[in-house]
């Protein structure tokens, strides 16, 4: 009898072996579903501050806007862009600021224009003097924009700036300004009329999330 038991399966091996695959799965699952949990509690805390970013209220004038960039279409700026050059001249001509840095590099190698060079042709089209606009070309991140904006302001001794941008995108953009040593800066954000907030809301818990892995290794 005890040789047939054996034979049937009912080792005690076997059953020791059974009961540590089915404690492995049911640990594996609590793993997954602590972690799905994690993940959705972050993104609700990034949404959360993604809507939270607002025109600073009273705002101090500055000694410039800083315009990041977006993307062209061809020689003109974005409907994107053209959003954030108009909130830009809307707070220029209200006296917030003195002089215009604009942001951004080349978008693509058929274009004849960088981010920088499309938006000061706006600017001047718009009727802004050439001669208060300065333009950081070489820029391809936001991170970027916020660092090349910076040392264009050191390089003509400007020390406080208000930030322009979309409100989406205001969080990591003055967390950024703050990281690279700005002096008391401020957010001039505008709504977007002309963008899908589903899409770009997404891509920006994605990218400040990236933001705040990168901050721990700076």
């Amino acid at each position: 009898m005890e040789w047939y038991a054996y034979q049937k399966g009912s080792s005690p091996i076997r059953k020791v072996s059974r009961k540590r695959r089915s404690r492995l799965k049911r640990n594996l699952l609590i793993a997954c579903v602590t972690l799905a949990a994690a993940g959705l509690l972050w993104c609700a805390i990034v949404f959360n501050r993604v809507n939270s970013a607002a025109t600073a209220s009273p705002m101090v004038p500055a000694d410039a806007g800083v315009i990041l960039g977006m993307s062209m279409w061809g020689d003109k700026p974005s409907p994107g862009l053209k959003e954030r050059l108009d909130y830009g001249l809307k707070l220029y001509k209200e006296g917030k600021f003195s002089r215009f840095i604009v942001s951004g590099g080349l978008d693509n190698p058929d274009y004849q224009y960088t981010e920088g060079q499309g938006m000061r042709n706006y600017l001047v089209e718009q009727g802004v003097p050439e001669e208060v606009i300065l333009m950081e070309n070489e820029s391809t991140s936001t991170y970027e924009n916020l660092k090349f904006s910076r040392e264009i302001m050191q390089r003509e001794g400007m020390t406080t700036a208000v930030i322009i941008t979309h409100t989406f995108h205001g969080q990591r953009a003055i967390e950024m300004a703050a990281e690279f040593g700005y002096t008391s800066p401020q957010l001039g954000v505008t709504e977007s009329q002309t963008m899908s907030m589903l899409k770009y809301k997404s891509r920006e818990i994605l990218a400040y999330t990236k933001w705040k892995i990168q901050q721990l290794f700076m």
